[in-house]
């Protein structure tokens, strides 16, 4: 399973370089499944994969004038803040065991992927569903950007997901920027984010498997750069709808295992 799950690792780059997102939502599955990674561990996993590849990926953006400092600062600081509150006051708190129904055990590891499952499914809707041309040059409300900030640190948090799948429709949405900005502007945010929660987690003495982490951190990377050029020759909007397939089929692969398959 492990050779599956190295492959698995380089399509996590492929999807950050073609659409600026949805590496996390592969990390964690991969990392939980095919290298039986604790899933609260698998989060700590997910945030430096993702955080460090798409550190590369936004440098390659910014050289092709594709990152928007000012909105990825109104977006990304809250975003921070409330990333720092849930894994370093919120999430240490919840308890192994939370409640049963009847005979059947609510842990925290289940919280979390069943948490993922969900938001993986309601995400899928909105990559599948075709989206409004965005305009250029439109007023960006910073406002809401930053609110918006706030929820995907939360996310990003909880679930160790670098929250592209929620930074893209966010960008192009709120700080109405084009596709490929979004794209660029999106892979900024997600290494900073991911960056300073792994780091928050290395400090508060969490155990790690560096071998593999850098591993799959290296093959990331080449899928990033696979993706990158690809991105030049497919448009990456195009190829939104059929990764929105992929990830809701995946999302009620979870629900299904971690229910009825324990």
């Amino acid at each position: 399973m492990e050779y599956f799950g190295y492959l698995a690792s380089i399509i996590i780059g492929l999807t950050l370089g073609l659409i600026g997102g949805g590496g996390s939502i592969l990390a964690v599955p991969i990392l939980v499944y095919l290298f039986k990674v604790n899933p609260e561990q698998a989060t700590s996993y997910s945030l430096f994969i993702v955080g460090i590849t798409s550190m590369v990926g936004s440098y390659s953006q910014y050289v092709l004038g594709n990152l928007k400092i000012k909105s990825a600062i109104y977006f990304g600081v809250p975003s921070i803040i409330s990333l720092l509150f849930i894994r370093k006051i919120l999430l240490p708190i919840i308890p192994d065991s939370i409640f049963y129904i009847g005979t059947f055990e609510i842990t925290k590891n289940l919280l979390i992927m069943l948490v993922f499952a969900v938001l993986m499914i309601a995400t899928s809707v909105s990559m599948v569903r075709k989206s409004k041309p965005q305009q250029e040059d439109v007023q960006v409300n910073f406002v809401k950007l930053s609110f918006i900030g706030l929820v995907v640190g939360l996310v990003t948090g909880f679930l160790g997901a670098g929250g592209g799948f929620l930074i893209i429709p966010a960008l192009l949405f709120f700080a109405n920027l084009p596709m490929k900005k979004a794209v660029g502007t999106s892979l900024f945010i997600i290494f900073v984010n991911s960056i300073i929660g792994f780091s928050g987690d290395i400090i508060g003495g969490v155990k790690l498997n560096y071998e593999l982490l850098l591993t799959l951190s290296f093959l990331a990377i080449i899928g990033l750069f696979i993706g990158t050029q690809l991105s030049r020759k497919i448009d990456g909007a195009k190829l939104k709808p059929a990764f929105g397939w992929f990830v809701l089929v995946m999302g009620l692969y979870i629900i299904t295992k971690e229910i009825f398959f324990k």
